[in-house]
């Protein structure tokens, strides 16, 4: 049975539970690799990434290269002498980098793989309005998310949960994953399948601005799974209109009335505590919101400060 010594790769919250469960486990990290310290926010403060927080507060080996080729960066990475680099949501390394230790790279991926490549897998399950999702561990090779997949497990997407609480169950499923994956790498009783590319493959595109816009056209189930799918975030929004005036707003919970009305499509019923806005065959009930310059609240406090008129809309 080999020793492992493994140099874990990541960036957000999501790869913070997999390299703790990693340690806990009594797995030898020799060190960590993670994005660039950047300035975030309005004071432009430098914000570590929350695995760099981990690794400095656990006394890891820390590596934060902003070119992955660079050869200063390659000659500190081959000195660690890891035989097995694991990688949960950081970035696409360059060959050298992943055929580096002899027992190869693995990749944690929050998504029933081949579906869902990509970099949000757990929003688009969600947004897509999927009942069932989870994680794939696989070899990395040189395309994104495309390797040779080594173990994948599955749960149930709750009807009316978000991608926050999503997040943290596929959280927790991927550390047992890894952990499954390491026992089975330290054993050298690994065995792989080959992904199968089909036409019906879906993607986990880049969140922008346009594909978190909320179209009101669409059906109240589709409209609601967006939200939930967004929140909390990076949060789907739209623009509210009324008396020549226009803001952008960020809806963060809601849930489906379904109800005959004659209504036009994006309408805003209001009355002193709820806020409904007209969808085909019903109405999107809005819980909680966020205008611009405010912070997030509930709609009954925010409708204590403002009244909208009759025509009000939202688009």
């Amino acid at each position: 049975m080999e020793k492992l010594r493994i140099v874990f790769m990541g960036t957000p919250e999501f790869a913070v539970g997999i390299l703790d469960t990693i340690i806990k486990n009594n797995y030898e990290v020799v060190g960590v690799i993670t994005a660039a310290d950047k300035p975030a926010g309005r004071g432009q403060k430098i914000k570590y990434s929350a695995v760099k927080e981990y690794a400095v507060e656990h006394n890891l080996t820390l590596l934060q290269p902003t070119n992955l080729k660079d050869e200063t960066f390659l000659e500190e990475l081959k000195a660690l002498n890891a035989n097995l680099q694991i990688v949960v949501a950081f970035r696409m390394l360059p060959k050298v980098v992943w055929e580096m230790p002899s027992l190869g790279t693995f990749n944690l991926h929050a998504s029933l793989l081949p579906n869902y490549r990509g970099a949000a897998p757990i929003n688009w399950a969600i947004i897509n309005g999927e009942t069932k999702t989870g994680v794939t561990t696989f070899f990395i090779d040189d395309k994104i998310d495309t390797g040779a997949m080594i173990l994948s497990s599955e749960i149930a997407i709750e009807p009316t949960e978000n991608v926050g609480q999503l997040h943290d169950r596929l959280m927790q499923l991927g550390s047992a994953t890894v952990v499954d994956t390491l026992a089975l790498i330290e054993k050298g009783n690994v065995t792989t399948t080959i992904q199968k590319d089909t036409a019906e493959i879906k993607t986990a595109y880049k969140l922008n601005k346009e594909n978190c816009k909320i179209d009101w056209t669409k059906p109240a189930s589709e409209i609601n799974n967006l939200i939930r799918g967004l929140s909390p975030y990076p949060v789907a929004w739209c623009f509210f209109s009324d008396k020549e005036e226009e803001w952008n707003v960020k809806i963060h919970e809601a849930k489906i009335i379904s109800e005959e009305h004659t209504k036009a499509i994006g309408s805003l019923v209001c009355t002193k505590k709820e806020m409904k806005i007209a969808v085909e065959n019903g109405f999107i009930q809005v819980l909680s919101l966020q205008f611009p310059g405010k912070k997030k609240m509930s709609t009954s406090e925010f409708l204590n400060g403002i009244t909208f008129s009759e025509n009000a809309k939202v688009y």
